[in-house]
């Protein structure tokens, strides 16, 4: 099977357990604070001991800062699909950009039915989430009044919108075939649990996808391919994911390269941190070293993902090699130092992953997926401006990270360093003046912005000014690592 070349994603699937609420919240605040890509939960409604999955979703939202939310699959029998596009729109403006929907089919079926759900067959639910699918992307896209009319959903005039700040991707529960074909038809991700699918039967489900998307004139590679896993560090058995941590990295690089898995979520106990961290500080970074080394020799398959031309796409491993580099090579250095070297490549890591995705928006808003152009076909200027503005509020909150992580260094960092190493003056100094123009670079985007929203043919300069932005904090980040990540683990400078 062929290695999609996507990006790598870890993540977590954390029970939403009622009883164990502050255990859950607290499990999801470190999967965020350690800079793992995604957090899921499981939508059973019927389900009286769990929390509900949207409620819980968006107080996570509120929690969190970077990681991504979606629901571990939503369950549509009970999720009327017009509703959980408004939804899945309104979290993800609310969170800048950082929800995709999970869907499934919904085969608990007295469960549902006990909940006043409908009591459908097999054959009619997968039918049923394939009409909930053309809904819910009909309402998420900018576009004129929907009319619909299906065996199961229909729309008569639905106004689209609000439109959130990025394309929110579908990703389906699926295992027998007409799912798995559905999955390759119409969905931008599969995510199968282990114990449904066993790591032998994904070549062969895989490869049903793949048909279903050529058959609907799709690429393979327009699908990404996720697994829920579990497993143990403890044991030493000879079973999947079963052992210490390279036993993991084997298995799951392996899946990586031979059938394109590329979104991992470990399903964890709320308040198991020691897995959590294990997973998070051992496992996804070591992965994904194995698999970017194993791709250096490796033709790219034509695919949708691509990273960014200008390397961003590629921080993240970069980072990790760099982290292990320098722990590894100076164990000289004081636990402090090392700490803080890390600790600075992983903000300097998430700057570039923000901006690679920062330059994202730009391109979905130039591709027609939310400009004004289309817009204005059915809205009005004040929803224009709303269209506009969620783009614009991701940028800020782009750039507002960015300012902050520059104000904390020149008021903390910097001294620190200077008066420890008066050597380092000439290159602190450079760093702050750079400080400065950076700033005003990022007033520019924000200048470009709004001139945008008056004016969508000044998209131009919006995209000027985030690729001069690109260019100056890229530049920037590097000389910083250059010349101050072994001052800081030498002279044991908290970050």
């Amino acid at each position: 099977m062929p290695d999609y070349q996507h990006g790598l994603l870890f993540g977590i699937a954390v029970p939403p357990s009622a009883r164990d609420h502050q255990a859950v919240l607290a499990t999801a605040e470190l999967a965020d604070d350690l800079g793992l890509d995604i957090v899921g939960f499981q939508d059973h409604p019927y389900q009286a001991t769990f929390l509900d999955a949207w409620t819980l979703l968006s107080y996570v939202a509120g929690k969190t800062q970077h990681i991504r939310l979606f629901p571990n699959v939503a369950n549509i029998p009970l999720r009327p699909p017009a509703v959980l596009a408004r939804s899945a729109a309104a979290l993800d403006i609310l969170s800048a950009g950082r929800v995709e929907l999970g869907l499934g089919a919904g085969y608990f079926l007295a469960p549902i039915a006990s909940m006043g759900g409908p009591r459908r067959t097999r054959g009619e639910l997968v039918d049923a989430l394939e009409e909930a699918i053309a809904v819910i992307r009909a309402l998420l896209e900018p576009g004129p009044p929907v009319h619909f009319q299906g065996n199961y959903y229909s729309l008569t005039g639905a106004q689209p919108g609000p439109v959130p700040p990025h394309r929110i991707a579908i990703w389906l529960g699926a295992y027998k075939r007409r799912m798995l074909e559905l999955t390759g038809r119409a969905a931008d991700g599969w995510i199968p649990s282990l114990g449904y699918a066993s790591p032998g039967e994904l070549g062969q489900m895989n490869r049903t996808i793949d048909a279903a998307a050529e058959a609907a004139g799709r690429k393979p590679s327009d699908i990404r391919r996720g697994f829920n896993v579990s497993g143990s560090f403890a044991t030493s058995g000879s079973g999947f994911l079963q052992g210490p941590s390279r036993v993991w990295v084997e298995q799951l690089a392996a899946l990586a390269l031979e059938h394109g898995i590329s979104a991992f979520n470990l399903a964890v106990t709320p308040g198991s941190d020691g897995d959590l961290r294990r997973w998070a500080d051992e496992v996804a970074p070591a992965v994904r070293e194995a698999v970017a080394s194993e791709r250096q020799g490796r033709p790219a398959t034509a695919t949708s993902h691509q990273a960014p031309a200008d390397g961003t796409g590629e921080a993240a491993s970069v980072a990790a090699r760099e982290a292990q580099r320098l722990v590894g090579e100076e164990e000289g250095s004081p636990a402090v130092g090392r700490a803080g070297q890390e600790m600075l490549l992983a903000i300097h890591q998430h700057l570039r992953q923000e901006l690679a995705r920062l330059r994202e928006v730009i391109d979905e808003v130039r591709a027609g997926r939310s400009s004004a152009v289309q817009a204005r076909s059915y809205l009005n200027t004040m929803t224009m401006r709303q269209n506009y503005w969620t783009l614009g509020a991701f940028c800020a909150a782009y750039c507002r990270v960015v300012s902050v992580h520059h104000a904390i260094e020149d008021q903390s960092l910097f001294p620190d360093l200077k008066a420890a190493d008066q050597s380092l003056a000439p290159v602190i100094e450079r760093l702050q003046h750079e400080h400065e123009g950076i700033a005003k670079v990022l007033a520019a985007v924000d200048a470009a912005l709004v001139a945008t929203v008056e004016d969508e043919e000044q998209l131009d300069g919006a995209q000027s000014a985030v690729e001069h932005l690109s260019d100056a904090l890229l530049a920037h980040l590097q000389y910083e690592e250059d010349n101050l990540l072994e001052p800081i683990g030498r002279l044991a400078i908290q970050v």
